[in-house]
């Protein structure tokens, strides 16, 4: 997959300007910072400078340079080419939520105290239709996208299973966004229970199109090959 620095460079800002913002709140900040919040928006748990300041934007140049060579280690890397547009919008996706998350936490220690139990869903809600409004055009490949048995060895499960996905993920990130405008953090089991019984549907469906299938493979070894 043929690289854009405008893009490479534009992803590494954004995990430079985390890097940053930490230099620049290190000296003033507490000894102890907020790292995570209840579905009420309370603090529950707070950390040292490294753990608050540091660790999301480690976490997130190890996802960039995760991200940026996985292609060259798959045996579908020439695919990548075929969905290079959606492979760069899931990336910068994740960096953004990341940078966003990084954002409220900076905000909290600057004593602007941001709703986390509506700033978080939404942003997850966000980026799940993101995901949804480009898992249609993922080719096949080894590391991205709804990878099954059935989906890895027919061509068919593999275009229909990730349409259908498409539109769940949409579905899915509504439905998380919902409960973070309208603070429904009661709800937060029904919408797990909800994404977990959509997985599986996911893959139940995988197995019968690829059952349909006149073109699918089948494993090396098996039916007597």
């Amino acid at each position: 997959m043929k690289t854009n620095w405008r893009i490479e460079l534009a992803l590494l800002a954004l995990v430079a300007l985390m890097f940053a913002a930490a230099l620049v709140v290190w000296p003033s900040a507490p000894a102890e910072i907020p790292v995570h919040w209840n579905a009420s928006g309370e603090v529950d748990r707070y950390g040292g400078k490294f753990e608050g300041l540091l660790l999301l934007p480690l976490m997130s140049l190890g996802i960039y340079l995760l991200l940026r060579y996985l292609p060259s280690i798959d045996p579908g890397r020439a695919n990548y080419a075929r969905f290079g547009g959606a492979y760069t919008a899931i990336r910068a996706g994740v960096q953004l939520l990341m940078a966003g998350i990084y954002g409220m936490v900076i905000a909290w220690v600057l004593e602007a105290r941001i709703d986390m139990s509506r700033a978080v869903p939404v942003a997850v809600g966000a980026l799940f239709v993101l995901f949804g409004s480009v898992l249609g055009q993922v080719k096949p490949n080894w590391f991205v996208g709804i990878r099954t048995p059935w989906t890895l060895s027919s061509s068919e499960s593999w275009a229909r299973t990730h349409r259908l996905g498409g539109r769940v993920f949409i579905a899915l990130g509504v439905l998380f966004a919902i409960t973070g405008l309208f603070k429904l953090g009661s709800f937060g089991f029904v919408i797990l229970g909800a994404s977990m019984a959509a997985v599986a549907g996911l893959v139940a469906y995988s197995y019968f199109v690829w059952r349909a299938d006149p073109d699918r493979r089948t494993t090396p070894g098996t039916n007597g090959r």
